[in-house]
């Protein structure tokens, strides 16, 4: 089996997570700059085989899109011209920062490394996959 890869994007950085390839386990991969998410992607897809890509969809409570909403729709498109053999599927990513962040105060480490917005943005890419894969 493929891989699934999950992303929290970000106007400046994205979380990855992925799949193991039985589509057990996510795991968080990377955070990098959003703007250079295409060429990463290319990379890691032309090495692994990637079934499908979720991607957390920012709304509001009231299912109202945010400020975020068009900066991940326009990475949809973009990420489907260059992709287009693979399926992209939006999932709700309202609270995940926030999960994210109290899983990372569980673990223990010290309050300079809880802050790092690159691990926070990896764990909330777990947290998307893990939901979509009904493990969380």
């Amino acid at each position: 089996m493929a891989r699934i890869l999950a992303l929290d994007y970000g106007k400046k950085r994205t979380g990855i997570a992925v799949s193991d390839p039985l589509q057990i386990i996510a795991s968080a991969l990377d955070t990098v700059d959003s703007g250079e998410l295409i060429g990463y992607l290319k990379k890691y897809i032309a090495a692994e085989p990637v079934e499908k890509v979720i991607i957390g969809y920012p709304l509001n409570m009231d299912d109202s899109p945010t400020d975020a909403t068009p900066l991940v729709e326009k990475f949809i498109t973009k990420f489907g011209n260059v992709f287009p053999q693979i399926p992209v599927e939006k999932v709700d990513e309202r609270m995940t920062s926030k999960m994210a962040s109290q899983q990372i105060a569980m673990m223990g480490l010290k309050k300079k490394d809880r802050e790092k917005k690159g691990l926070i943005d990896a764990v909330a890419a777990v947290i998307i996959l893990q939901e979509y894969m009904g493990i969380f």
